[in-house]
């Protein structure tokens, strides 16, 4: 498939594309050849011609991102989303490790519930079920335990969170952290 072919298929429905994002029609224009800029550029990067259109649009919603971006304006509702497509998993690999201690460093009935529920990933229904324990008494329970995990974690660590209250990035307090 060739540029001409594929840009005369989906220009219109790309340009329509970019008007439900874009209010001003000069801004479109401008998006528009840009797509077809970077279509050509990257057109043999593409080995499947069956997913032509989707990688198109995908060209065009990264678009539409850096445009916001460069014009320094928020972006729709509907594409929000896209700045946190995926957490910083190297943050979460790196705190798992430390996790466990401090876990196992609490009291018995929290390091024993803490430990089913969010390591062995036992539900709380179920372990409500399996200890006897109202399952509203048991939430409690677990949101009491993780404040008090919460709480050893951040006598050793700053956490920077977003706005969503995801991890961003942490810093240790001292040089070797160690629950207490």
């Amino acid at each position: 498939m060739n540029i001409e072919t594929i840009w005369a298929q989906y220009q219109t429905s790309l340009k329509a594309f970019l008007h439900k994002n874009i209010n001003n029609p000069d801004d479109v224009d401008d998006l528009l050849q840009e797509i077809l800029i970077k279509t050509y550029r990257s057109l043999n990067t593409v080995k499947d011609v069956t997913k032509i259109k989707p990688w198109l649009f995908q060209i065009a919603q990264r678009s539409i991102i850096d445009f916001y971006r460069v014009q320094n304006k928020n972006l729709p509702p509907e594409n929000e989303e896209l700045w946190h497509e995926q957490p910083n998993q190297h943050l979460y690999d790196q705190l798992a490790e430390c996790v466990l201690p401090f876990i196992n460093a609490l009291d018995e009935d929290d390091k024993q519930l803490l430990n089913a529920i969010e390591i062995e990933g036992v539900s709380q229904k179920d372990y409500a079920e399996q200890h006897g324990i109202k399952y509203s008494t048991l939430k409690s329970r677990v949101k009491k335990s993780r404040n008090t995990l919460h709480a050893a974690f951040k006598q050793c660590c700053d956490f920077e969170m977003d706005t969503k209250g995801n991890l961003m990035d942490y810093h240790k307090k001292y040089k070797e952290c160690k629950p207490q």
